[in-house]
């Protein structure tokens, strides 16, 4: 095990609902790293805002968010720094993207690259993930994606994890029956906590069931540097895939 993850306490599932009811908000974590360089500021004062969504206006369908009238619409939650999200949305310019990411310095690396591309597919909102979910319209999103969330490894802290029944429940609800749900983690407690909470979340289902097929990653996936870094040091990634009912 790498000296930067100490072996985990072991997940029972029996723990997490006495946990679910310590959970007051669905992000924890630092909005902020270092300080922007001017460049990066300009894009937080000038682009940002043409492409940021607004949760306290009505809106009558998700696709009214975009100018292009996407097919689809997809969701990404804790974007990072956008690797997947810029990719999908350059890859697939036929679809809408909303990505939500409240810590700065992950923003503006996304921003920096749906400029330097002109993706118009894409929306950013940089708060609480909760926010969008619980303002879209029912059945709205055709994909969610949680890749490599932070797992929280210690105890005390796994009620910070996005994973709850709450949020689970939020993340059903939007989606459109058949709708697919898409969570990637490298840390075996954070894979196992969410098996057990869509186990009991009647409106999602996994797409498979055995722990060999959980190890092949997704068609269209490709390595990110955290990826890459769980690889070197000896863990392995699993891809879980759900679907609405």
């Amino acid at each position: 095990m790498s000296p930067d993850f100490p072996e985990l306490p072991k997940f029972r599932p029996s723990q997490s609902r006495l946990i679910e009811k310590q959970i007051e908000t669905s992000f924890f974590g630092r909005r902020k790293g270092k300080s922007l360089s001017p460049s990066q500021q300009r894009l937080i004062d000038e682009l940002l805002p043409k492409i940021s969504l607004n949760p306290t206006r009505p809106i009558s369908s998700a696709t009214a968010l975009f100018d292009h009238g996407p097919k689809e619409v997809w969701m990404e939650i804790g974007f990072g720094g956008g690797e997947h999200l810029v990719r999908q949305a350059d890859t697939n310019r036929e679809i809408g993207l909303i990505g939500c990411e409240p810590f700065v310095n992950g923003v503006v690396k996304a921003l920096a690259v749906i400029e330097e591309k002109a993706l118009e597919n894409i929306r950013i909102y940089d708060e609480d993930a909760a926010h969008i979910l619980d303002w879209l319209p029912e059945a709205s999103l055709d994909k969610v994606f949680l890749l490599y969330p932070d797992p929280w490894h210690k105890k005390r802290h796994w009620k910070r994890r996005f994973v709850s029944d709450r949020n689970l429940e939020r993340i059903a609800r939007v989606l459109k029956p058949g709708g697919i749900f898409r969570f990637a983690s490298d840390i075996e407690t954070y894979v196992s906590w969410t098996l057990d909470h869509v186990g009991r979340c009647g409106a999602l289902e996994e797409r498979v069931s055995t722990p060999e097929e959980r190890l092949v990653a997704w068609p269209d996936w490709q390595r990110t540097r955290y990826e890459a870094k769980a690889f070197r040091e000896g863990r392995k990634p699993q891809y879980l895939t759900f679907h609405r009912i």
